[in-house]
């Protein structure tokens, strides 16, 4: 998934658009028939529908439209949250956040994955004042590149941004819990379908394509 999603963002343009939109709809795909196990009746599945490709679309249009040294931001972070979660609350484990719904998230995962978040944003910010700094008569500066960086700003979006794809992972997992299955779908042998790999990246998507679309100059 890595490799074939790094070749897209290699490629830009046309490609990446088409990856991220058939991706999204792959995921739609899963979601609908998570959904309709879920359902009790036609009205139900029709507002869940509604509500998914609602979701599902936002968080796709959002990778879309940001520039890809964002994109490239967004997905290091999403990397980062599910990786420091994992290793951290395997190896402190402690109080459950939400055992029926996802019985290996524990609150020590949650802060490992809020930590690596806020150091992967630190550093890719400061990355980026570091490229900045460069353009000046004097060349690359690290002092330079921590004047322009806001490293404490970018450490705690990091922090927040990772509850968000926590939040994005519980509700996938609720999903699954309250259809009966495992996985959301088989696509990925060993790893689940799509939406069980993009599960955290959606919220974080939206989160930070809709600030960035807001802000962005006409």
């Amino acid at each position: 998934m890595l490799a074939v999603a790094g070749l897209a963002v290699w490629r830009g343009g046309v490609a990446l658009d088409a990856f991220i939109a058939l991706v999204g709809l792959v995921v739609f795909g899963e979601y609908v028939r998570l959904v309709a196990r879920i359902a009790p009746d036609p009205a139900r599945m029709g507002a869940a529908v509604i509500t998914g490709a609602i979701y599902i679309g936002w968080g796709a249009l959002a990778l879309i439209v940001m520039p890809t040294p964002l994109l490239v931001a967004v997905m290091g972070l999403v990397i980062c949250t599910d990786t420091g979660a994992y290793f951290t609350g395997r190896a402190l484990g402690g109080p459950k956040i939400a055992p029926r719904i996802s019985p290996s998230k524990t609150w020590s995962g949650l802060a490992g994955g809020m930590a690596a978040a806020g150091l992967w944003t630190g550093l890719f910010t400061l990355g980026g004042a570091w490229m900045i700094s460069g353009l000046g008569p004097t060349g690359p500066s690290l002092a330079e590149a921590l004047h322009i960086a806001n490293l404490g700003v970018a450490v705690l979006a990091g922090a927040v941004l990772a509850v968000a794809a926590q939040a994005g992972d519980f509700y996938e997992s609720w999903l699954k819990r309250r259809a009966g299955v495992k996985d959301s779908s088989r696509l990925i042998p060993g790893h689940g379908g799509f939406f069980d790999r993009v599960d955290g990246l959606l919220p974080v998507a939206i989160i930070v394509g809709t600030a960035w679309a807001l802000g962005a100059p006409a």
